[in-house]
C-alpha cells in the first residue's frame, strides 16, 4: 500500500467516524422536554414521534453508511477496478466508450446494491411514520428515469470530459472548466421547463386572495414573477417544502401542494417571501458562482494527478487510463472536498439568515414566517435541538429555534 492509498483511506475511514459521532452527539443531545416556542403547537405525541423518527433514520444511516464503506473497501482490495478495467478493455473499444462503459458500470452496480436500502427507506420507514404516498409504479419510473437522464445527460458531459483529458494535452482542464460550467448554468435554464416536469406535474397557481397576495408582495420589492407553480408533491410524500430554481424567464417559484393545505395565506406569503429573497440577495448568483470555482480548482488538480502512476498503483491497476483516473482523484479529492462543502453549508445557514431577515422585513409580519417555520417543523418531524457538531457537519439550514430567535430580532 502507497502513500496514495494510506491518504485515500485514512480520509475515507475519519470521515465515517466524523459522521458517526455527530450521529452519535445528535442523538445523546435529544430533550424529553418541549422547547418553549413550540409549547401549544407540538403535541408531546408528535413531539415523542420526531425524536423516534430521527433515531430510526439516524441507526438506518449507520447502516448503510457502513455497509458503503466495506463495499468500497472490498471492492478496491480485492483489485475489483482492475478486474473491471480488464473486461471493459476486452470488448477493444477506444478510450471514450471504454470510460463510458467503466465508469457506467460502477454506477449501476452501486444503483442496484443500494436498492434495497432506498426501497427500505421509502416504503417501510417513511411509510411507518406516514409520509410516504410514492407507489411501487412511481417508485420504478423514477428509477427509471433517473437512469435515463443519468446515461444521456451524464454521457455527454463524461465524454467532453473524457476526450479533453485524453487528447488536449496541458489545455484540457481549463476546457474541462469551461465546458461544464456551461452545461451548468444551461441546466439551470431547461431543468425547470424540460427536467423537472418529468417527475412532478407543476400547473399555475389558482387565481384568489393566495395568488393576489403573493404578486402583491413580487410588485412591493420589484421581483419579476410570471407565475407561482403549485407541484404535487403529495404524489411522493406528505412532507411539505417550497422552492426556488432557475434564471431569467425560466426562474421558478415552486409550491408543494401539502404546503398550501397546511398554512395561512400570510404564511406561505411568508414562505415566498423568504424564496424571494434568495434571488433579491443574489445567493443563487454567488453559490453558481462558489460552484464554478470549485470545479475550476477540480479540474485543475485532476491534471496533475490523471496521469500519477502512484495512483493506480494505490488501486492496483495494471494499466493507467484517464476514466479510472477521474474515479480514482475523486476519492483522493475527498478531503479537499469536505472542507470546501464544509465552508459552503455555513455560507448556506449564512444565506438562510439573510433571506428570512428579508421576508420578515419585506412583509412586515415576522410573526407569519415564524409561525409557518413552526407549522412546518411540527409537520416535517424535524429535529428541533440538533447537536452544534451534527449541524456544523450535515445542515445547509439553520436549526429552526435558531432561525426564530434571528426572526424576532426583526423590529
Amino acid at each position: 500500500m502507497n502513500f496514495i492509498a494510506v491518504i485515500i483511506l485514512v480520509t475515507l475511514l475519519i470521515d465515517f467516524v466524523l459522521h458517526l459521532s455527530a450521529d452519535h452527539l445528535n442523538l445523546k443531545g435529544l430533550r424529553s422536554d418541549l422547547p418553549d416556542a413550540f409549547i401549544g403547537v407540538y403535541n408531546p405525541d408528535r413531539y415523542r414521534k420526531s425524536q423516534e423518527y430521527l433515531r430510526v433514520n439516524t441507526r438506518f444511516g449507520w447502516i448503510t453508511d457502513t455497509f458503503n464503506v466495506v463495499v468500497v473497501l472490498v471492492f478496491w482490495f480485492s483489485g475489483g477496478f482492475n478486474l473491471l478495467d480488464n473486461w471493459v478493455r476486452a470488448f477493444g473499444y477506444g478510450p471514450i466508450p471504454a470510460g463510458l462503459i467503466y465508469i457506467g458500470m460502477l454506477m449501476l452496480v452501486r444503483t442496484i446494491l443500494f436498492l434495497p436500502f432506498n426501497i427500505y427507506d421509502t416504503f417501510v420507514i417513511e411509510e411507518r411514520f406516514g409520509f410516504n404516498k410514492t407507489t411501487l409504479k412511481t417508485f420504478v419510473l423514477d428509477l427509471l428515469k433517473m437512469l435515463g437522464l443519468s446515461v444521456l445527460l451524464g454521457g455527454i458531459v463524461l465524454s467532453g470530459v473524457l476526450a479533453f483529458f485524453q487528447y488536449a494535452g496541458g489545455n484540457a482542464w481549463w476546457y474541462c472548466w469551461i465546458g461544464v460550467s456551461l452545461f451548468m448554468l444551461v441546466m439551470q435554464y431547461i431543468a425547470p421547463t424540460w427536467i423537472m416536469p418529468l417527475f412532478n406535474k407543476y400547473k399555475p397557481l389558482e387565481d384568489g386572495d393566495l395568488r393576489d397576495a403573493i404578486f402583491s408582495c413580487a410588485d412591493k420589492i420589484k421581483f419579476s414573477l410570471n407565475n407561482v407553480f403549485v407541484m404535487d408533491g403529495s404524489r411522493r410524500s406528505a412532507k411539505s417544502n417550497a422552492y426556488f430554481t432557475g434564471f431569467g424567464k425560466h426562474k421558478r417559484i415552486v409550491l408543494f401542494d401539502t404546503l398550501i393545505e397546511k398554512h395561512s395565506v400570510s404564511e406561505l406569503v411568508g414562505v415566498l417571501a423568504h424564496e424571494m429573497g434568495h434571488f433579491k440577495k443574489k445567493h443563487i448568483l454567488k453559490m453558481t458562482a462558489l460552484g464554478i470555482v470549485q470545479m475550476g480548482l477540480l479540474f485543475y488538480l485532476l491534471s496533475f494527478f490523471i496521469s500519477f502512476d502512484k495512483l493506480f498503483e494505490a488501486f492496483y491497476m495494471d494499466r493507467p487510463s484517464v476514466y479510472a483516473g477521474l474515479i480514482f482523484f475523486g476519492m483522493l479529492y475527498a478531503p479537499l472536498d469536505f472542507f470546501i462543502g464544509f465552508f459552503a453549508q455555513m455560507l448556506s445557514r449564512r444565506n438562510e439568515y439573510e433571506a428570512d431577515r428579508f421576508a420578515a422585513e419585506t412583509t412586515k409580519d415576522p410573526s407569519s414566517m415564524i409561525n409557518a417555520l413552526k407549522k412546518l417543523s411540527v409537520h416535517n418531524l424535524s429535529n428541533l435541538t440538533p447537536h452544534q457538531f451534527y449541524v456544523l457537519l450535515n445542515y445547509s439550514h439553520p436549526p429552526v429555534l435558531d432561525r426564530i430567535k434571528a426572526i424576532e430580532q426583526v423590529q
